[in-house]
């Protein structure tokens, strides 16, 4: 790939110029794509199975939700207790509901 707008006609002020630059990086790129080589694919297991960080509202939603497709779960929450911020509030708003 030989970005010329960018290395060329937006910084060069004469068109001769940017003419002759053109031309230098689009020499260069195609020497660079003629020794190439494959990139191997490689094939690896994996398992199906998810990470959720932060065992607050929002993840312990994302959790449920992964582990309702058949996902396998790992939630992780560096607290003792799970529910975050949420957790710690005593009511809860439009109901004014006990939050606990």
């Amino acid at each position: 790939m030989v970005n010329v707008r960018e290395h060329c006609s937006w910084v060069t002020e004469d068109i001769e110029d940017a003419t002759q630059k053109a031309k230098i990086l689009l020499h260069a790129g195609m020497e660079r794509a003629r020794i190439l080589e494959d990139v191997p694919i490689k094939t690896v297991p994996v398992e199906k199975a998810a990470l959720v960080i932060g065992g607050g509202i929002a993840g312990m939603n994302a959790a449920l939700d992964l582990a309702n497709q058949g996902l396998k779960v790992y939630l992780v929450e560096r607290q003792t207790t799970i529910g975050g911020r949420m957790a710690q509030l005593d009511r809860t708003f439009p109901t004014d509901d006990c939050a606990i």
